[in-house]
């Protein structure tokens, strides 16, 4: 297992297409429940423990190799908001462009033929772990960090925050990750005996709702 393959997979440069999306930081800066680094500390909290960590789940059972079809359905189940799905479809085809280049695997391949408009983004960056060598933890951290860091990033865009407190927020969120990496690969390997009906399910509804009316805004930053 290659740690440095962990590091480019997390890299915020790695040409995933991640630097379009905010995770919902924009339409909360909009709604006015981001205003600061405290907001967007509380912000990035409630993403890591809710959707994040159903993202990280998913990215752990990928990585042990369960179906991509069966946690794909999974994802669609868990994500109620047409624009999210969307999203996070097109952030999957984005990812297996960079990834398949990255570390060509014939799991890889397959996974690009069986969903050509692509899969959702947790799915792809599990089978991206497996085939860059990575187990489920290391899939679970990526996604997870994703979870914090993309919105985070974004704010310090929006709001002209000073990015070392954008810096800091993720830092101070750093033992929570740890806690919800650890949920995500025990629900992961419980997948394999029970199905995917073991991942975890947590709501965020006001996510849900920012998304759909983001995705109705006639000008916008950011994709979603």
């Amino acid at each position: 297992m290659s740690r440095a393959a962990l590091l480019v997979l997390a890299d915020g440069r790695f040409p995933a297409g991640g630097h379009a999306h905010s995770g919902g930081a924009e339409a909360a800066v909009r709604a006015g429940r981001i205003t600061g680094a405290a907001s967007l500390e509380d912000f990035c909290r409630g993403r890591l423990h809710t959707a994040g960590l159903v993202s990280a789940s998913l990215a752990a059972a990928a990585a042990l190799g369960v179906d991509p079809a069966l946690l794909d359905a999974a994802a669609d189940a868990r994500t109620p908001s047409a624009a999210l799905r969307v999203a996070a479809r097109r952030l999957g085809r984005q990812l297996m462009r960079a990834v398949r280049a990255a570390w060509p695997s014939g799991e890889l391949d397959a996974v690009a033929r069986e969903f050509p408009k692509g899969a959702h983004q947790p799915v792809v960056l599990g089978v991206a772990a497996r085939a860059a060598g990575l187990g489920a933890e290391d899939a679970a951290y990526c996604s997870a960090y994703e979870s914090v860091s993309g919105p985070a990033t974004a704010v310090v865009r929006l709001l002209g925050l000073d990015p070392f407190d954008a810096t800091a927020v993720l830092a101070r969120l750093a033992p929570e990750l740890d806690l919800v990496v650890d949920r995500a690969s025990e629900a992961a390997r419980r997948v394999l005996d029970d199905g995917v009906d073991a991942l975890p399910a947590a709501s965020a509804p006001l996510l849900e709702v920012g998304a759909e009316a983001h995705a109705a805004w006639p000008v916008r930053l950011f994709a979603s």
